[in-house]
């Protein structure tokens, strides 16, 4: 009678992998859009130093909120769909960019004309739910990766790594690439039905784990 086949490491398992990619995806999704942000401001606030200052310290503030708003959410009962949700809100999130994104810059530039303080408060609205969500992804993540206390420094150095990781690809990929052959408002619905592709992977696998275990 052959052998059973010996289980995954917990490293390997597919709900770990799923959680990985969530964190990838999560890092390129943010730099993505941070830097179509830019493009974006460009037409009403120039493409001045104080452009890319307004929209760097925007996705700095609310990626540092959505890390403290997702410490305080993965004590709650941490779940994978749970994980998946996040995904899918930073995508519905980012829908009034592509929506209004235009009507709102050009109003802000007619009321602050000051490139300094229209494109910080540019960024902020168009960018900024979005922004936060996407930064709960990473201290949730790390929350469903943490199965005991002297493996929490280990899981949380691979869960960062991974989504540095994917902040740099999303950097070479949409500033190398993508701008050079698609509109920007294409690409803005390519990161968001990515988002939406995994976050509904993530919700699907955690029912059928669930259904499986019962």
């Amino acid at each position: 009678m052959p052998a059973p086949p010996l289980p995954l490491p917990a490293a390997l398992s597919p709900r770990t992998l799923l959680v990985y990619a969530a964190a990838l995806w999560s890092g390129f999704f943010v730099m993505g859009v941070e830097l179509l942000g830019g493009r974006l401001l460009a037409p009403f606030f120039g493409n001045s130093i104080f452009v890319w200052g307004g929209v760097i310290a925007v996705f700095m503030a609310c990626l540092s909120v959505g890390y403290l708003l997702g410490g305080r959410l993965s004590l709650h009962q941490p779940t994978l769909s749970r994980l998946g949700l996040l995904l899918l809100g930073e995508a519905l999130l980012a829908l009034p960019v592509i929506a209004l994104g235009d009507v709102v810059l050009e109003a802000l530039a007619d009321a602050v004309p000051d490139p300094r303080y229209g494109s910080l408060l540019g960024s902020l609205l168009l960018f900024g739910a979005p922004t936060v969500l996407s930064g709960m992804i990473s201290p949730y993540a790390v929350r469903l990766l943490v199965s005991a206390l002297d493996s929490s420094g280990l899981s949380a150095g691979r869960l960062y790594f991974v989504s540095t990781l994917g902040s740099a690809a999303g950097t070479i990929l949409t500033s190398f690439y993508l701008v050079l052959y698609l509109e920007i408002h294409t690409i803005l619905l390519c990161f968001m039905g990515v988002s939406a592709l995994v976050g509904s992977s993530l919700v699907l696998a955690d029912r059928l784990w669930r259904r499986a275990q019962a």
